[in-house]
């Protein structure tokens, strides 16, 4: 069966400001709006490559719409920080794939630093000075229903907490003066129309 590509979620859909609800079951059926029901770990296989398509290193289920909490992730070869949004991350240099369900992250090192994000949902802008925790713990769930623990530091800390956040309704924006959300009013109220019409079909294909 092929892959389905999602769309992602823009800024200013209302889920992307929602907390995610745990997932209970890992083998009980999933519906992404807009598409029938399946399992987990077939949502799981279709968000990874709509991130590669959208040449991301993360992405979390309420950018699908899907109000539960789960991300993916992807661990490259190179560092992707400089790349990201700009060149297409090929799946040849995956070092690691990241399926986490029910994340939940522990601060290891409080000091942080300050690093360039940006967002699938948020495209085409990209903010230095972002704050991170230098060093995370992360405990999750997989899609066996096994419970993992590992550590992550540098840039891949920094995708976990980007992506932690978002099950929180939290964007990398938050972090930064408002005046920076400030200076992309007219690009941010162009993916909040967007957003709307895009919640407009969804609805019209359900009633």
């Amino acid at each position: 069966m092929p892959n389905t590509i999602y769309p992602i979620r823009l800024y200013g859909d209302p889920i992307l400001r929602g907390k995610a609800r745990p997932i209970a079951d890992v083998n009980a059926p999933v519906v992404v709006p807009g598409f029938t029901a399946t399992s987990l770990r077939d949502v799981a296989r279709n968000m990874l490559e709509t991130m590669y398509e959208a040449r991301g290193v993360g992405l979390a289920a309420p950018q699908i719409g899907l109000g539960v909490r789960m991300f993916v992730a992807a661990e490259y070869e190179d560092d992707e920080e400089e790349h990201e949004g700009k060149e297409p991350p090929l799946k040849s240099r995956v070092l690691h794939e990241y399926v986490m369900i029910n994340p939940v992250l522990e601060v290891l090192d409080k000091r942080k630093e300050l690093g360039q994000e940006g967002c699938l949902s948020i495209p085409g802008i990209y903010e230095e000075d972002v704050p991170r925790f230098r060093e995370v713990r992360i405990r999750y769930t997989d899609l066996d229903g096994k419970e993992w623990m590992g550590e992550a530091e540098d840039y891949l800390a920094r995708v976990f907490q980007h992506e932690t956040d978002h099950l929180s309704g939290k964007l990398f924006l938050d972090y930064l003066p408002q005046a920076v959300t400030d200076s992309h009013r007219k690009a941010l109220a162009e993916m909040q129309r967007k957003a709307k019409a895009k919640l407009r079909e969804l609805e019209g294909r359900a009633s």
